[in-house]
């Protein structure tokens, strides 16, 4: 690595030969007329059209990157690449190459991270689809800002840059398009810096397809966000349902509940226990998965976790899973009692379920607390948590 390069200009290629030679002198005028020392790296994806020799005729450097996927050849690229900070753009002749300034200046002032925000910069007419406009980008982005408190408004805005280091450092690894979305969850993970500046998106010059297939593509996104949050995916909505489902199921058991001409009764009574037991499990399932990708490095160290440990031992989640079944038991008692005193014969289904529902739910959450607390025993071990 020359440590006299300060900026490399990293560009994904698969068959771009339209316009990969248009993008390379671009950056290579501003990198020139910046004054910049720095130069073009264009990893190419298996391009079968030309575009390796068009890239290298125009002045960039060109590496080959076997594995297919847009976050392959980024990985690729970032560790070739020999400046201490690399701006990445696509090679489609869509983001402005000859207006980097802003993103070099943030650079040069500390930030880890800095994304583009076409926006508040510009989208010309026809550069994107009205889907990724005005509900595919927007509706993703909120859903950063709300799971991961991104301070950016345009995740998906494919020219970036960043210092190598710093992000290498967060150990990326994801080789679709949800790269994007994973540098951005990590860095802010990981506390980095992370700014934002305006730039323009035009329509490419490809005169093709992209490669990018909007539900496709878009899921993905969002399946990697709500992987990487354990706390919207599981813990939150289980907290709902368990809250609601034991006050339901708490009032129900008394009698029935009208709420105009509506009147729940012992249906509605099962299934606000069986809300409160998917709750619970969605719960332990938070904890399960936030240990795991903890001590996988997946997600980095989280305090609560750690506090999580020291307050809740396993001999505690044993007690509060046997003080469960005996109310279980306890209530399965009393209503095999109630059968007896009428020598076994029929019951009131309804009287009868308001004993047997309760008695099943405690039952089922004391057993499932008693696993789940040696499951995250289990989990504590590899990451040294004493539950």
């Amino acid at each position: 690595m020359s440590s006299d390069v300060e900026l490399t200009i990293l560009m994904p290629c698969l068959n771009e030969a339209a316009t990969v030679g248009i993008c390379v002198r671009k950056a290579l005028g501003w990198l020139e007329a910046a004054g910049v020392a720095g130069e073009v790296l264009v990893a190419d994806n298996g391009s079968v059209d030309g575009s390796q020799q068009i890239a290298a005729e125009a002045g960039a450097r060109v590496i080959s990157v076997p594995q297919r996927g847009y976050g392959a050849a980024l990985l690729a690229g970032i560790e070739a690449a020999r400046g201490t900070f690399v701006v990445m753009g696509d090679a489609d002749d869509s983001y402005d190459f000859t207006a980097l300034d802003p993103f070099l200046a943030e650079l040069r002032s500390g930030a880890d991270l800095v994304m583009g925000n076409r926006f508040r910069g510009g989208i010309q007419e026809g550069a994107m689809p009205w889907l990724h406009r005005y509900v595919g980008n927007p509706g993703l982005s909120l859903v950063g800002r709300v799971f991961f408190r991104v301070p950016v408004g345009d995740m998906h805005c494919g020219l970036r840059a960043f210092d190598r280091k710093a992000i290498q450092g967060l150990g990326l690894r994801s080789t679709g398009m949800e790269f994007a979305s994973e540098m951005i969850v990590k860095s802010r993970l990981g506390d980095l810096d992370i700014r934002e500046v305006p730039t323009t998106l035009s329509p490419d010059g490809r005169g093709r397809p992209p490669h990018l297939r909007t539900w496709h593509d878009g899921w993905r996104h969002l399946r990697f966000l709500l992987l990487f949050s354990p706390l919207w995916l599981f813990f939150i909505p289980g907290l709902v349902l368990l809250v609601a489902g034991l006050a339901a199921t708490a009032i129900l058991v008394v009698g029935p509940v009208s709420i105009g001409a509506v009147t729940f009764d012992v249906s509605a009574l099962v299934y606000s226990a069986a809300a409160a037991i998917i709750g619970f499990q969605a719960i332990t399932f938070a904890l399960f998965t936030k240990i795991y990708a903890v001590s996988k490095g997946f997600l980095p160290s989280d305090d609560r976790i750690d506090r999580l440990g020291e307050r809740f031992r396993l001999e505690r989640g044993l007690a509060l899973g046997a003080l469960l079944l005996l109310v279980g038991i306890g209530a399965a008692a009393w209503s095999l009692w109630r059968w007896r005193t009428v020598g076994w014969g029929d019951l009131q289904a309804g009287d009868q379920l308001r004993v047997v529902v309760p008695a099943a739910l405690g039952l089922i959450l004391g057993s499932s607390t008693v696993l789940a607390s040696f499951f995250l025993s289990i989990l504590g071990m590899d990451k040294n948590i004493d539950f």
